[in-house]
């Protein structure tokens, strides 16, 4: 069979609305053509996704699909404009943007200080920030004078936020700017370049003031037991270590991917398990479980739709499709759930009784396999199962169809979820 080219042969390419919104229609419209589609990024950059499960699978794990950016050579000679509004998402060092050896050498410091330990010491503080965060939700709930509270506001943010500083070892004071400028870019596709520009040079900063004040307290003997502090010590020490520019890239990469994509899958969850009542009472007859439910959401209606990006470093035949070397490919989580070639003709229904294996690819796959994948599992667990049996009754107060969607094609969730966590009393 002759190879087809999502380039020379697909006269129109897809361009990419930076404003985004729900994907579910677009990745089926693209999957129904090919597992791999051309697209034109914003700011006029040509670049491909991969749709299909299987053929995203193959190429998450390709050894000549690069994460380091070098091999983008549209970002180094002049062609991609220096304010361009994805260039967040290539630059900084860190294990997201190494290869090989390098990224072996990284992932492995990191590995080390985010051990299975250090996640289940966490488990009791996510059961108390969770109780205290269901006692603001209803607190918010009961001061409303219709009873809705935004759960995305009052417990699906906080809670991971939280959750990842005190890894992190970050002081409270900083939290809400680092969502703020994590936030912005997320939403960079939708934000004017010079502020996207502005906010990655800050969090980058922010993040530098964050090691800078841990390396501060452990000279003074008062170093806490956290990740930032041991992969200050990974890098502080003998033999290999982290440089500071990796340093801060990695930090970064554990406070954005630690909170926004727990964020979204919890509030993902919750909109489907209200949408789904019949599923949410299979997992209190017993007949399914709360992890059934998260895997089943990051298959269903994955925490990040279009991620960027991997660059192949030659011409890679990708489930019989031709994506040049060079080419910025976004990974297409989202769609790839859906796909009914490997989850079959009811691909679009929301299932907590599917099997898991091999249920999604939204933790990666291969060498970048989401690190923090165990964490995420437990917050997310948790959280869920605390809320729906605090509050049994809990409904979304307006049609899931008229909630706000995110203004961005790389997460995937909507801006408020405004829910009603008990019901309505009848006027008797």
């Amino acid at each position: 069979m002759t190879p087809r080219s999502p380039h020379p042969h697909s006269p129109h390419p897809h361009r990419i609305d930076p404003a985004g919104g729900c994907p579910h229609a677009l990745n089926a419209r693209l999957l129904a053509q090919g597992p791999v589609a051309r697209v034109t990024l914003p700011g006029g950059v040509p670049g491909a996704v991969v749709l299909g499960h299987e053929a995203l699978r193959d190429f998450l794990g390709h050894p000549d699909a690069a994460k380091d950016a070098r091999h983008f050579t549209a970002l180094h000679d002049g062609t991609v404009a220096p304010d361009w509004p994805l260039r967040a998402f290539s630059d900084g060092r860190g294990m997201h943007t190494a290869d090989g050896a390098d990224h072996r050498r990284l992932r492995a410091l990191v590995t080390k200080a985010f051990t299975a330990r250090q996640v289940e010491r966490l488990r009791p503080r996510v059961e108390e920030l969770t109780a205290a965060l269901l006692d603001d939700l209803a607190r918010a709930a009961a001061e409303a004078p219709d009873g809705v509270a935004d759960l995305r506001t009052h417990f699906a943010l906080p809670l991971p936020m939280g959750v990842i500083c005190e890894l992190l070892g970050v002081a409270p004071e900083h939290r809400s700017r680092l969502h703020h400028l994590s936030d912005t870019v997320i939403v960079t596709t939708d934000t004017d370049p010079a502020e996207a520009m502005a906010a990655a040079r800050e969090l980058v900063a922010l993040m530098g003031t964050i090691a800078a004040d841990h390396r501060a307290a452990a000279a003074l003997g008062a170093a806490g037991e956290d990740l930032t502090g041991a992969l200050i010590a990974a890098r502080d020490g003998d033999g290999d270590r982290l440089g500071e520019a990796e340093l801060i890239g990695t930090l970064r990469l554990m406070l954005v991917a630690g909170h926004e994509t727990v964020l979204n899958l919890l509030t993902n969850a919750v909109r489907a398990l209200c949408a789904h009542p019949g599923q949410l009472a299979l997992v209190r007859e017993g007949r399914a479980t709360w992890s059934d439910v998260v895997d089943e959401t990051l298959r269903w209606d994955a925490p990040v739709s279009w991620f960027p990006f991997r660059y192949p470093t030659r011409d890679l035949t990708v489930d019989g499709a031709v994506v040049p070397r060079s080419t910025p490919v976004l990974a297409g989580y989202s769609a790839a759930g859906r796909d009914p070639a490997v989850h079959g003709p009811d691909a679009d229904r929301f299932d907590v009784t599917r099997p898991t294996t091999g249920r999604h690819l939204s933790f990666g796959h291969g060498a970048h396999y989401c690190v923090g994948a165990p964490l995420a599992r437990l917050e997310a667990t948790v959280a869920l199962e605390r809320l729906f049996t605090r509050f049994p009754d809990l409904a979304l107060a307006v049609p899931d169809a008229e909630l706000p969607h995110q203004r961005s094609f790389i997460g995937n969730s909507v801006t408020a979820l405004p829910v009603r966590p008990v019901p309505v009393p009848v006027p008797t």
